[in-house]
């Protein structure tokens, strides 16, 4: 297997010192148990990949496959080391050599055909009911959103046309985060990236508002290295907290759970605690790992798909921390998703909700 992409990494590669650190705070670690399912065991596979001493088994892609990309081992190493990086990076080479397996060939293959990665035919305007038009602000739903968790994408569309805001959808596709994690090339992402500009850029939006946590970072971290963004890229929290709203009381105990893709990748935090303590009566509690600490939902990075019982178990620890509340509230709708199959495993009585959907119920007209 040739190791181009790997080659660009070969600081990190040598950067790390195998103290094992990241055993402490690596959600699949916590399952697994193998040190080849920590992030120094990545890294060692990754290195044995670079200098030819191995070659990629199943046994090798199954370990790069686990991560969750939740970052949670580069806050936690010494030296800072980009481990996720290194595994996409390992991921792209994969691919290269034609070794992605078929469940993964075939998300590809649906971005590419359908505009989505789960095979839905239909379009956006034919799910939500809405045409693409000139407008200030553009609502990039997202795949999940729109096609399996629609209630989060009419929440937001609830809350834009009670605020009067001047907004449209957007014939959009997937962002291409998918694609980015499972190391697809970057000519498949750039297609995604030119698409889904366009599609904004004929609707002169100036900000695009985001209620997914994969497709916000897509946007922010991603995009800018195809195009420069002419528009504002917010999560919709961070939109919210700039409105002046009144919401109704909400008298139950509520946690929040921080989806890595906004939290340790972008480092927003505060926007959609401010809105959660905008509510009347609402008794806010935190979880014992919050904020830059906060423990991943074990969805990410294509676990989800490729290894659910994995996914599920780390989804059901993050649970068990949520029993302090009523309702769990997150602003990524691949977090509920991942959260509430935990939930089940877990046996808890918590529900799991999309912050978008509690603030839209109360939301005064």
């Amino acid at each position: 297997m040739r190791t181009e992409n790997l080659k660009k990494w070969r600081k990190e590669l040598i950067n790390c010192t195998q103290c094992g650190f990241c055993k402490e705070v690596c959600p699949v670690f916590e399952e697994i148990e193998w040190d080849s399912s920590a992030a120094r065991g990545r890294m060692s596979l990754c290195y044995g990949l670079y200098c030819g001493d191995i070659e990629p088994d199943g046994s090798v892609m199954e370990r790069l496959y686990q991560c969750t990309t939740c970052t949670d081992c580069t806050r936690r190493c010494p030296s800072s080391t980009a481990v996720v990086d290194v595994v996409e990076a390992a991921r792209k080479d994969i691919v290269a050599a034609g070794l992605a397996n078929e469940g993964q060939k075939r998300i590809a293959g649906s971005i590419k055909r359908f505009g989505n990665p789960f095979e839905e035919t239909q379009s956006r305007e034919e799910m939500l009911g809405e045409a693409p038009r000139q407008a200030e602000i553009a609502y990039y739903t997202g795949c999940t959103a729109a096609y399996r968790n629609i209630e989060t994408a009419k929440a937001g569309i609830s809350i834009l046309k009670k605020l009067n805001a001047d907004y449209t959808l957007l014939d959009e596709v997937c962002c291409g985060s998918v694609l980015s994690r499972l190391g697809f090339p970057d000519e498949d992402i750039e297609t995604q990236v030119d698409t889904n500009l366009k599609a904004i850029e004929a609707t002169g939006a100036k900000t695009v508002l985001f209620s997914c946590a994969g497709c916000l970072r897509m946007f922010k971290k991603e995009y800018p290295k195809f195009r420069k963004l002419p528009f504002r890229v917010l999560h919709f929290t961070e939109w919210l907290n700039e409105q002046d709203i009144t919401l109704q009381p909400y008298e139950k105990t509520v946690t929040y759970h921080d989806p890595c893709h906004i939290g340790r990748h972008l480092g927003i935090y505060e926007p959609p605690r401010t809105m959660i303590q905008k509510i009347p009566k609402v008794n806010f509690v935190e979880m014992k790992d919050n904020r830059e600490m906060a423990r991943c939902c074990g969805g990410g990075g294509g676990v989800r798909s490729g290894f659910p019982e994995v996914a599920g178990k780390i989804a059901a620890r993050r649970m068990e921390q949520a029993m302090i509340a009523d309702i769990l509230v997150t602003t990524c709708p691949f977090c509920v998703n991942n959260l509430k199959m935990g939930r089940d495993i877990a046996q808890s009585k918590v529900e799991v909700r999309d912050l978008l959907e509690v603030i839209d119920e109360l939301l005064d007209l």
